[in-house]
């Protein structure tokens, strides 16, 4: 008897290679997948601004790479003991105002290269919720849309969430944008399984909706758009508050991986999938903390993966293993 559907996810037609490159922007499910992709050496840009939730932020983000926009004084507010932007997540805040300028034009500027040269984009849509600053807003301009509130009171905003028509107008923009700078990009759009229930689960519901049917329009409107389900494997698939952490909101380790394996198994071609076996096995060996690292078992088993990672690198030399190499040769010296 079964006791679950599985999800059959149907093969992407154009397949991700170990050597393209992968941007990826989004919700803070795209840290789990930018973690995976990096750990299959396949070159990857995370989040240049940090964390996005909403279409409109992360369109906007997009915008200012293509752009190469240079952040000035008058960009920043103070808020929190650290000079901050509407547009960035708080990883970029600094109580320093020059040195967080300088954190966010040079991640920018690499975004900006990154972009042109990049195979994929994949975008993870969070929230069709907005947070719009209001005139009693700390700094920005009435009406504009913070892509992180960086912990201000409430009353500096209006919390709404975005019509459809929103949605569709600024992914589009999006669309249009990148395909100019970069027209063989191909895209992945994924809705992220994270509830925001602090919005409220009816609230939640419409949200997720309104984020699906703008993808299924972008779908519909242009070629290369793709879309991976990773809301649906975790919220039809595995259905289980197992699946997540503490909070009940997060995925935990075990539905992550899970939605990992569907992604390779459905975007991966056949050259990346080989190397998925023996790459997980070389980081395996580099996470293990012996108790007696002097012993001579312990000696030869660095030296077995020694060779081995020797072996990978010559057979496949444009992967970067020199991390690898320098952890196990170190060891045995």
């Amino acid at each position: 008897m079964d006791f679950r559907l599985e999800l059959s996810v149907k093969p992407l037609p154009q397949r991700i290679n170990i050597r393209h490159k992968v941007a990826l922007v989004g919700s803070c499910f795209t840290d789990h997948m930018g973690s995976r992709l990096r750990s299959m050496k396949i070159p990857v840009l995370e989040n240049p601004n940090g964390i996005l939730f909403n279409p409109v932020s992360i369109q906007q983000a997009i915008q200012s790479w293509i752009e190469k926009r240079t952040y000035t004084a008058v960009d920043l507010f103070f808020a929190n003991d650290c000079w901050t932007s509407w547009d960035f997540h708080g990883q970029f805040s600094h109580p320093n105002q020059e040195q967080c300028l300088q954190g966010i034009n040079a991640s920018i500027a690499q975004a900006h290269q990154f972009l042109q040269e990049a195979d994929w984009l994949i975008l993870t849509l969070g929230s069709a919720f907005l947070y719009e600053l209001n005139s009693d807003a700390l700094a920005g301009t009435a009406g504009q849309v913070a892509a992180n509130c960086h912990k201000v009171p409430a009353n500096h905003f209006v919390h709404r969430l975005a019509s459809l028509q929103e949605i569709n107008t600024a992914l589009e923009k999006l669309i249009t944008q990148v395909r100019i700078v970069n027209p063989d990009v191909r895209i992945i759009f994924t809705v992220s399984p994270v509830r925001h229930y602090r919005e409220g689960l009816i609230e939640n519901n419409r949200s997720k909706g309104t984020l699906h049917l703008a993808v299924a329009q972008m779908q519909q409107q242009f070629d290369n758009v793709f879309y991976f389900p990773a809301y649906e494997l975790i919220i039809d698939d595995l259905r289980d508050y197992r699946f997540y952490a503490e909070d009940m909101v997060h995925p935990n380790y075990a539905a992550t991986r899970y939605v990992w394996e569907k992604f390779s198994a459905a975007t991966f071609d056949e050259e990346t999938l080989s190397l998925m076996q023996p790459l997980e096995q070389l980081r395996t060996a580099m996470q293990h903390r012996p108790i007696h690292p002097d012993t001579a078992a312990h000696q030869q088993f660095l030296k077995s993966m020694l060779a081995k990672t020797q072996q990978l690198s010559a057979r496949y030399p444009f992967l970067d293993l020199s991390e690898e190499l320098q952890y196990f040769a170190g060891k045995n010296a």
